[in-house]
């Protein structure tokens, strides 16, 4: 029942509760953002901060940490790991905390002033990276420390860094002649405009579609608490006695799986998988041409082939063809296993009178059919079970078991949107190890998804460990005026998923905030969230969270059984749909030339290449993938997979000695969640496993392999 889900630098947006006004600025430029909050732990102070404060407190963090770096460049004492690289890591206090908050907050709640801002401060913010990056006098002192460790008694950690930093600039283009840096500097800035306008553009694509229903007999099918939901949702656009369904995928996702009418299945399925490809004025298509032709040039100008080569060589992968054989290993278990599944599909639609050939608006209503004939499961049986606090304090427990941790609810403290909830996370001896936010439910400003970012890293700054602030934003099933959140499988699933990466920002411990926390490669950090997952439907775990909403109830060992029974169903189908987008991405991020792309037929060829069956659909379709023309996963999305070979052979000392063993728990906090990028990552997934990772669990988690 593997999930997929987004980790991002940038969320959500901002002040629901008081202040999304455009107001003046502070007297004092930066005022709010120039020290560390003056509340509770360092907690943004979301009562008090206006829309005003951003774009002075950016322009102040970019004017000081510029003369931070001045200063470190132009020290006139020979270089030293303290006055270089620390110095380094400690600037920008400014700036990073106001862009933390800034684009922490402009995924959930963006509004067109801070949409306008962020597009207004992409050209600027991209210029003070590259003056930072592209300047030779403090790569000189960085260059002179790498060139020669030898007496200088680094840490394993301070080491790490240095070279991090190192490569980090020559990967930015610090080797390149004047001419190529100037014309560098220009790509940055326009992949910066651009991948912010592809986002914008998913959100209003997202947004703008409604399927309305104003006929009761075109809810047939569909559980009451859909309807429900619907309901309300028409009741909130002014349209009372009407049914709405959007793009959110709490609505259309139910709608897919239990509607009897095809024609509708069919007609909203295609308005989400067309999203970014209406030929109006969100279209993405042009902007994807202009990004993946904009990373070639970069790619090659640093020296590299294809824009995938570069991404890879600092990821654990290492190359493009690495990649493409974990994907085409897969591949060759999930496709037959998938053409099984549609022909099983099928069967039933012949075996119902259904004159037709099954599509991909079909595949989840069959789906769920062969799902309960098989093993009696009916998801609106087991979803009562599911109510979202409960399944927050499953993780939690989860969390004190393995870990130690306890949870305590911060009440009356300035939160971004009445819908969030504030904890502060306290050590088994009682010490603060972090504040935590959760923000769970869709809205019509939040980005889709789910993902796991900070509003502050860790790190150790003048002998203090500074503990982190991190949260968790998710587009969950809402509550309505009868019933509370009850969540399906799969966000169960997601809720555990993204909260493991919340644990590996919580659990930092290191002395520098540029290896300290989820700083990983892209495909080592989903290994704390997806490790995570295993913990979700195991029994022992299911019978300490999974209590029905009005009853309290536990869950019972028969629905237990059936859950289990079904874990592996429909496994061809949710293999194939992430690996076929997987490959989907290595194709437009190997290509070598420059050229225009017609983006509909590229993909199209390339799904073909690989014989996807007509029946599915890509996970995420070219014009909606923010993964990789948004987000930070471009030649990346293969990520997943590549740490579920990871998190599978990780959770087998768990299978082993118990799910709550405690000295396998102690061992992988101590060697990585703890240790973020402080290490190589073979060599901290070493010192926990004792070995390489064997990827038999991942086919065997899968089903593919007994």
């Amino acid at each position: 029942m593997k999930k997929l889900f987004l980790i991002t630098l940038a969320a959500m947006t901002l002040l629901a509760c008081n202040n999304t006004k455009t107001g003046q600025p502070a007297s004092d430029p930066g005022s709010i953002f120039s020290t560390e909050f003056d509340t509770q732990f360092g907690m943004p102070p979301f009562d008090k901060i206006s829309f005003g404060d951003f774009k002075p407190a950016f322009l102040k963090g970019m004017e000081d940490e510029a003369k931070e770096i001045d200063s470190i460049a132009n020290n006139p004492e020979a270089p030293t790991f303290e006055n270089t690289i620390a110095a380094m890591d400690n600037s920008g206090q400014l700036l990073n905390r106001v862009s933390r908050v800034f684009y922490g907050l402009k995924g959930a709640e963006t509004n067109d002033s801070i949409q306008a801002l962020a597009e207004e401060l992409s050209p600027l913010m991209s210029e003070h990276r590259d003056n930072i990056s592209l300047n030779d006098k403090l790569f000189a002192r960085i260059k002179t420390l790498h060139d020669d460790t030898t007496n200088m008694n680094l840490t394993t950690e301070q080491y790490r860094l240095l070279d991090e930093t190192y490569k980090g600039f020559v990967r930015s283009g610090i080797m390149l002649g004047e001419a190529e840096k100037t014309r560098l500097r220009e790509i940055n800035k326009e992949l910066s405009a651009l991948t912010l306008k592809f986002g914008n553009n998913l959100l209003k694509e997202t947004n703008d579609y409604k399927l309305v229903i104003d006929n009761k007999e075109d809810l047939a099918g569909l559980p009451e608490g859909v309807i429900a939901a619907a309901a309300e949702t028409a009741k909130n656009e002014g349209q009372e006695g009407k049914w709405v369904f959007t793009l959110q995928k709490p609505s259309w996702l139910p709608f897919l799986q239990y509607s009897e009418k095809r024609d509708l299945r069919e007609k909203l399925y295609k308005a989400m998988f067309n999203r970014g490809d209406n030929d109006n004025e969100n279209d993405n298509k042009k902007i994807i041409n202009d990004i993946v032709n904009l990373r070639i040039e970069k790619a090659q100008m640093l020296g590299y082939k294809t824009h995938a080569d570069f991404i890879l060589d600092e990821n654990m992968a290492k190359t493009p063809a690495n990649v493409y054989k974990l994907l085409n290993d897969v591949w060759a278990y999930a496709l037959p296993q998938a053409k099984k599944e549609a022909a099983e599909l099928q069967a039933m639609v012949d075996a119902e009178g259904g004159n037709f050939k099954i599509e991909s608006w079909d595949w989840w209503y069959y789906t769920e059919k062969v799902r309960q004939q098989k093993y009696a499961l009916n998801e609106e049986e087991i979803r009562p079970y599911f109510k979202m606090e409960n399944v927050r304090e499953g993780v939690f427990e989860v969390a004190n078991r393995l870990y130690g941790l306890n949870f305590k609810k911060l009440e009356n403290v300035p939160v971004y949107n009445p819908e969030v909830e504030a904890y502060e996370v306290l050590d088994a001896d009682g010490s603060h190890i972090s504040v935590f936010y959760t923000d769970y439910f869709p809205r019509a400003g939040k980005n889709a998804g789910a993902w796991m970012s900070s509003f502050r890293g860790q790190q150790i700054l003048n002998g203090e460990n500074i503990r982190p602030i991190i949260y968790n934003v998710g587009n969950f099933t809402r509550p309505t005026e009868t019933t509370p959140s009850l969540l399906t499988l799969d966000e169960v699933e997601t809720l555990f998923h993204e909260f493991g990466h919340a644990l590996h920002g919580m659990l930092a411990n290191v002395t520098y905030s540029g290896v300290s926390g989820t700083s990983v490669s892209r495909d080592f950090v989903e290994l704390p969230s997806q490790i995570m997952e295993h913990w979700a439907f195991h029994p022992e775990v299911l019978k300490l969270y999974a209590k029905h909403y009005q009853t309290g109830e536990i869950i019972p060992d028969s629905l237990i059984a059936k859950i289990d029974a079904a874990s592996k169903f429909n496994m061809g189908f949710i293999t194939t749909e992430f690996v076929a987008a997987a490959l989907l991405d290595m194709d437009y991020h190997t290509q070598a030339e420059k050229k225009t792309f017609d983006v509909r037929d590229f993909e199209k060829k390339s799904m073909a290449k690989i014989g996807l069956i007509n029946e599915i659909i890509p996970r995420y379709r070219s014009t909606y993938f923010s993964h990789i023309f948004s987000g930070g996963y471009s030649a990346g999305y293969y990520a997943y997979l590549w740490a579920e070979v990871l998190d599978a052979d990780a959770f087998q000392p768990f299978v082993e000695k118990g799910v709550f063993d405690k000295a396998t728990a102690t061992s992988f906090r101590e060697n990585v969640l703890s240790k973020g990028n402080s290490d190589d990552p073979m060599t901290l997934y070493k010192k926990y496993r004792g070995a390489e990772p064997n990827p038999i669990y991942l086919l065997k988690n899968r089903g593919f392999v007994q």
